[in-house]
């Protein structure tokens, strides 16, 4: 054989070589991607792996996931810390099955696969807010006398012109802002996170257990002339309730979101002549909020709600006839998105109802600084096919305001964020955007210098100082969920600023 020849030979042989094992690798990587979608989607939204990077990977959300998949592994339990009780609960859902989904081998190189194509960090920059909120005059309020604050429910009463607040205790008080005066309504023995008003009947919805937990011990609790009465029990985490005559019959129907855990839905309650009936209208957990609109234009109250956890986006239950209903997801987010609330308003004036969320949720199995997290616009095209317009990024965004404050004709928004980047922008907890251009979507970013003064939780808005213009109420909770620096906890844990009044100076 010629000198040509075998080098042709040899250099045929080496492409063949090559060829199978580029082949061979892409058909591991095509085998590792499609086991991806299958396992790490059959549960959940597929997440985009640059979406964490790898070491939020590695040590937090893979073991989780293994174990969701029955794979062992000696440094992980799903059951760590939990009591008898907590963990019965937590297997009779079949979350962590005992059996393997798919072999060692396979399990460790799809661990590789993901580490490998994630990211080694996250984009941690934040835009620019001004610390100028000339508008607002910020009040510090204080409720009582120790350090700290648990404010876990608060809402302003229009009718009374009065704060609503309750405590992780349950101690519901109402507050007048021009007289400077707090007065106890009731106290509840739990965590209050919805409480309805009316003349003749009240409804609070106790939580039950506010740390993660398959237990189910939430309550809703009907009031008449004092005297409290369970309609509801065994409510897993209830975090809202919307009390509505949805089907025009007289009488009112409960919609309750039960965040729950591993485990979770949005539930309807109706009363019969024994009593009230539940009925599960969405049987997934991470329900955050529920609103009743008619998005058809039939006549009849559709409810919207938002969903974090597994399945985040905003659905729509269609209202047919007799109270049952038709779902449609219409907006879609990943998992590790964190929806924390959304508010329904005709942003662009166009007579439908367009969606304003916040994302933000951070202090699950990947407590890391998001640059996903903040503020999005959707705008409805009039068939409620919702178009993202507008996205502001805002670390641990988690609670939304949206009304035309300086009364210009134009939405502006109020965001607190319960998950900022408090090492180096702490005063980014709130964030004011006041609308410069709607149709443009400019706003003007800014925050005030006490912002760092409490962990805001809730928020609510309305005339609070009763002069013709609408005013904020955040509310402040120090409870630890996630580290924070040393010295801003101390400052928590020794101030007395339970609420705080951003009194809307538009109107002298």
């Amino acid at each position: 054989m010629s000198r040509i020849s075998s080098l042709l030979v040899g250099a045929i042989s080496v492409a063949v070589v090559l060829f199978f094992v580029s082949s061979c690798q892409f058909s591991q990587s095509e085998k590792f991607a499609n086991q991806y979608v299958t396992y790490c989607g059959s549960c959940h939204a597929l997440p985009s792996i640059d979406d964490l990077p790898k070491h939020i990977w590695r040590d937090n959300v893979l073991p989780e996931m293994g174990a969701k998949m029955g794979m062992r592994d000696s440094t992980y339990s799903p059951y760590q810390g939990l009591s008898f009780r907590q963990m019965e609960a937590v297997m009779k859902t079949g979350h962590y099955p005992s059996q393997p989904m798919m072999s060692v081998e396979d399990w460790s190189q799809l661990k590789e696969y993901i580490i490998s194509l994630a990211p080694d960090s996250l984009s941690a920059t934040s835009d620019e807010v001004e610390v100028s909120l000339d508008q607002f005059v910020p009040e510090p309020i204080a409720l009582d006398d120790s350090g700290g604050a648990f404010t876990a429910f608060l809402a302003f009463d229009e009718q009374q012109g009065k704060i609503m607040t309750a405590n992780l205790s349950g101690q519901l008080v109402t507050y007048d802002y021009p007289s400077r005066t707090t007065v106890k309504i009731s106290s509840f023995g739990n965590a209050l996170t919805a409480y309805h008003g009316g003349a003749a009947r009240q409804y609070a919805t106790l939580i039950g257990i506010l740390n993660p937990s398959e237990l189910k011990s939430g309550q809703v609790y009907s009031i008449v002339d004092g005297q409290h009465e369970v309609i509801a029990d065994g409510l897993h985490r209830p975090v809202h309730t919307l009390i509505r005559d949805l089907n025009q019959d007289g009488q009112d129907e409960i919609i309750i979101s039960e965040f729950g855990h591993l485990t979770g839905e949005l539930s309807l309650l109706t009363k019969g002549d024994t009593g009230y009936q539940k009925e599960t209208l969405y049987a997934m957990p991470g329900v955050v909020r529920v609103v009743a609109e008619d998005m058809n234009g039939d006549g009849l109250e559709d409810l919207v709600f938002m969903a974090s956890q597994g399945r985040e986006g905003v659905f729509i239950l269609y209202q047919e006839e007799r109270l049952s209903f038709r779902r449609e997801q219409v907006i879609g987010f990943s998992p590790v998105y964190g929806s924390s609330w959304f508010e329904m308003v005709d942003y662009d004036g166009d007579g439908d109802q367009d969606i304003i969320t916040v994302n933000g949720d951070n202090a699950d199995y990947s407590v890391v600084l998001k640059p996903y997290h903040g503020v999005r616009v959707f705008l409805n095209d009039g068939h409620n096919q919702f178009s993202e317009a507008y996205f502001r990024p805002i670390h641990g965004a988690t609670r939304l305001t949206v009304r035309d404050f300086d009364q210009d004709g134009d939405m502006d928004m109020a965001v607190v964020a319960t998950f900022p980047d408090y090492a180096t922008t702490p005063l980014q907890s709130f964030v004011y955007l006041e609308n410069q251009n709607s149709d443009q979507f400019v706003f003007e970013a800014q925050t005030f210098t006490q912002a760092d003064t409490g962990r805001w939780l809730v928020m609510d808005a309305g005339d609070v100082d009763q002069d013709g213009d609408e005013d904020l109420i955040l509310g402040s909770f120090t409870y630890s969920f996630v580290y924070v620096p040393d010295s801003l906890s101390e400052t928590w844990n020794a101030n007395r600023v339970d609420l705080m009044v951003l009194e809307n100076q538009l109107v002298r």
